[in-house]
């Protein structure tokens, strides 16, 4: 990959579903389907939307490890980000990810103590394209 900051955030903009990954209290993986991040800073930060009541969080604030996936299902494509997550609370990153909308799932608006922001760390990643996997790190972008 000549590029990975290019590539990779190519990828992630075009996908339509972000697969985030966090470990339960029993050590193993737990996956979702969420919507793609509202926010990236290249590839090594990108930010997304929950409620802090889901379990997801619960086990981010026990446990930091994360995995993000990203797949091109046209193109067969993928890339699997491997990281930390901290759960952001505080009124500048909601503020900051903010969309008109949100309040169908945030109905007290951007100061509901429901609405959370998922702060994703990416320090390595794998990349699958053309039948091949390649091993990458991420430098702080």
């Amino acid at each position: 990959m000549k590029d990975q900051t290019r590539t990779v955030g190519s990828l992630i903009d075009r996908a339509g579903v972000s697969i985030i990954s966090s470990v339960d209290r029993d050590g193993f993986p737990n996956s979702k389907a969420m919507l793609p991040p509202r926010r990236r800073e290249g590839i090594a930060r990108l930010f997304f939307t929950t409620n802090t009541s889901s379990l997801r969080v619960g086990q981010y604030l026990a446990d930091p490890k994360a995995c993000v996936y990203f797949f091109d299902q046209r193109f067969f494509k993928g890339v699997m980000l491997r990281g930390t997550m901290e759960v952001l609370r505080d009124s500048a990153a909601k503020e900051m990810i903010w969309q008109d909308g949100d309040e169908m799932y945030y109905p007290k608006g951007v100061t509901d103590p429901d609405y959370c922001v998922l702060c994703f760390t990416a320090r390595s990643g794998r990349y699958y394209s053309s039948f091949k996997s390649e091993e990458f790190e991420i430098a702080g972008d």
